[in-house]
């Protein structure tokens, strides 16, 4: 059902023709005979329209005008203002308040009557492409939803415990992580970043945590780092339809013999800390020479091994993490975050939280601009 037209106008004259006219052409119409029972009706009804007089005593069209346009639920209410001033400062004048058409004194009717129509005709595509919006964030949220479903829930038992954290820069992002127990011995760790943000990075991310979860690649040892990334590698080749690589850090871990044989693809190294972190026990980057999968179809990918001797912890995360804008100016790097990384290490209530914490006092900006995901799994 159409919404009303509001005609506000201290002139009872001009409110009845106005409202007679429009009525005539099959329109509901309120009329209110100044700004502040304009703006009164025009709260209470959300019209489709605004009619209103520029010279008013006491609030003007022009304030009128602005005061509409600054109501979120009244923004998208077309506003044509009646005046008399033909002057080009006036209309500009006009324009900056959020006046969306004039019309000039004294009112032609025949010309009046097509301005309203056109005015409606833009109103109605200015709800349709709204709802069309609003679908579209629904839709993406309950994406989003199902993207944080499957997930999986942090892990606690004698010998390893696993915590993350996962922020997507839009409702949904290219960043994906997972870990699960290949037999009683071997766990499984990755985190992967895609190229690029928002539901075309989030698709291939969503490809990869199935194909590695349900063991879908095929003649495929998940305990070797080095031939899952390469199997990766030559499923999901860039092509012009598609032109997605993602990085990724792939790990496995045996309980039994305390060992950890991991690959990486162009992805930031993991961080290896003991749990005293000292300097007879330094820091240990975890990292292989490789492509981004998907980047070059004759890709080698390589693996290593390391002992975990006694208690550790092993921090993974995408490279949204640190390279933010900071509030001076510069932007944060890699080392800086490694130093924060360790300095909250070194804290007796270290979490993962406190370090987010932290880069959100960096971050110049309200949201990060890169998808963030940091993994931190610690073995006992």
């Amino acid at each position: 059902m159409q919404k009303p037209i509001l005609v506000i106008d201290d002139d009872p004259i001009i409110q009845t023709l106005l409202k007679r006219t429009l009525t005539q052409s099959g329109y509901e119409v309120i009329v209110a005979s100044t700004g502040p029972e304009g703006l009164v009706k025009a709260r209470d009804v959300i019209p489709a329209m605004i009619i209103c007089d520029w010279l008013m005593p006491g609030m003007s069209g022009l304030e009128v005008c602005k005061q509409v346009k600054s109501i979120p639920e009244l923004s998208a209410t077309f506003f044509i203002l009646l005046t008399s001033l033909g002057s080009v400062d006036d209309r500009i004048k006009g324009l900056d308040a959020g006046s969306d058409d004039f019309l000039c004194k004294p009112i032609e009717l025949n010309e009046f009557k097509a301005r309203v129509r056109a005015g409606l005709r833009l109103y109605q595509l200015n709800q349709a492409v709204q709802e069309q919006k609003q679908l579209l964030e629904n839709e993406l949220k309950e994406a989003a939803n199902y993207v944080c479903s499957i997930l999986p829930e942090p892990l606690e038992n004698v010998a390893i415990s696993i915590d993350f954290r996962f922020i997507p820069s839009l409702t949904l992002g290219g960043d994906c992580l997972d870990y699960f127990w290949l037999d009683s011995d071997s766990l499984v760790i990755y985190l992967l970043d895609v190229a690029g943000h928002g539901l075309k990075a989030t698709l291939p991310s969503l490809s990869v945590i199935n194909l590695l979860r349900f063991k879908g690649l095929n003649k495929v040892d998940y305990h070797q780092p080095k031939e899952v990334l390469s199997n990766l590698n030559e499923t999901f080749q860039m092509s012009q339809r598609n032109d997605k690589y993602f990085t990724i850090w792939y790990g496995v871990y045996n309980k039994k013999e305390r060992t950890l044989t991991y690959s990486s693809a162009g992805h930031p190294p993991a961080l290896l800390l003991n749990e005293k972190n000292s300097e007879s026990s330094p820091k240990q980057y975890l990292k292989t020479a490789g492509f981004p999968v998907g980047m070059f179809p004759d890709s080698i990918y390589l693996q290593e091994q390391c002992k975990i001797v006694g208690p550790n912890s092993l921090y993974l995360y995408s490279d949204g993490i640190y390279e933010i804008n900071q509030t001076n100016g510069n932007i944060w790097k890699l080392n800086d975050f490694i130093n924060l990384i360790e300095y909250q290490h070194k804290s007796s209530q270290r979490n993962l939280d406190q370090i987010l914490d932290q880069i959100r006092k960096k971050n110049s900006e309200n949201n990060f601009s890169d998808d963030l995901s940091i993994m931190r799994v610690d073995f006992h």
